[in-house]
C-alpha cells in the first residue's frame, strides 16, 4: 500500500445516504481477484447508462468537482461485506472518505486497503457539504499523524482511528508488511519462550 500521511485536496460531494456496497461496485464486476481495475466501475449503474455512456447528471461525471476526498451521506458502505468496494474507491483515486456514519465492515475494509474513513458529526458533515457547494475548489487538509481534518480556518475536526491501523496507513503497511517489519522482535520473543 501507499503511505498516507497528509493530504490537501478538493473534495467530491456525494450526499446520498445508505449507499451500499453493491451500489459502490455492482456484484457483476467482482470476477477479478486483484485490486486493479475496479475504479472504472465505481458507482457503475449511476455513472453510466445501459449503453455505457456517462450520465452527465452524476457527480463523478461533473468536471466542476474533483479530488482525492469523497464526502458521503450517512451510513456509507452498508450492505454486504465485499472488500471490492474499498478497492474500487481506492483504484478510482480516493484516499479519504468522510461521512457521519460508516458500516463497520466497510470501515475495516477501507483501512485495510489504504483508504481513510473519517467519521464526523451530522452538523460537521453539513458544514463540509456547504463549504463545497459555496466553493467547489475549496481544499481540505487531512493529517493522519495528528488525526485532524481541517475544513477551513475556523474549523478543525479531530477524528478517531485505531492506533495499529494508523501506523499501517502512515507506513503504507498491510497486515503482512507489518509482521515482516517486526520479524526481529518476533524472533526475539520466540527465543525467550520456555518449551515444556
Amino acid at each position: 500500500m501507499d503511505s498516507l500521511q497528509k493530504i490537501s485536496s478538493k473534495a467530491i460531494p456525494f450526499p446520498l445516504e445508505n449507499v451500499d456496497t453493491d451500489q459502490i461496485i455492482p456484484a457483476r464486476f467482482l470476477k477479478a481477484v486483484t485490486r486493479e481495475g475496479f475504479g472504472e466501475n465505481l458507482f457503475r449503474d449511476w455513472r453510466y447508462n445501459k449503453e455505457g455512456k456517462e450520465l452527465s447528471n452524476f457527480i463523478l461525471n461533473n468536471n466542476i468537482y474533483s479530488g482525492k476526498i469523497l464526502v458521503a451521506g450517512k451510513n456509507f458502505g452498508c450492505g454486504s461485506s465485499r472488500e471490492h468496494a474499498a478497492w474500487a474507491l481506492h483504484d478510482y483515486g480516493f484516499r479519504v472518505v468522510i461521512s457521519s456514519f460508516f458500516a463497520d465492515i466497510f470501515k475495516g475494509n477501507a483501512l485495510n486497503n489504504g483508504l481513510l474513513p473519517i467519521t464526523v458529526t451530522d452538523e460537521e458533515l453539513r458544514h463540509i457539504f456547504n463549504a463545497i457547494e459555496n466553493n467547489p475548489d475549496h481544499r481540505f487538509s487531512v493529517d493522519v499523524e495528528k488525526q485532524t481534518l481541517e475544513i477551513d480556518a475556523d474549523l478543525t475536526i479531530t477524528f478517531e482511528i485505531d492506533e495499529y491501523k494508523k501506523e499501517c496507513l502512515l507506513k503504507g503497511y498491510d497486515d503482512i508488511d507489518y509482521l515482516l517489519n517486526i520479524t526481529t522482535e518476533i524472533e526475539a520473543f520466540e527465543k525467550k519462550q520456555v518449551i515444556f
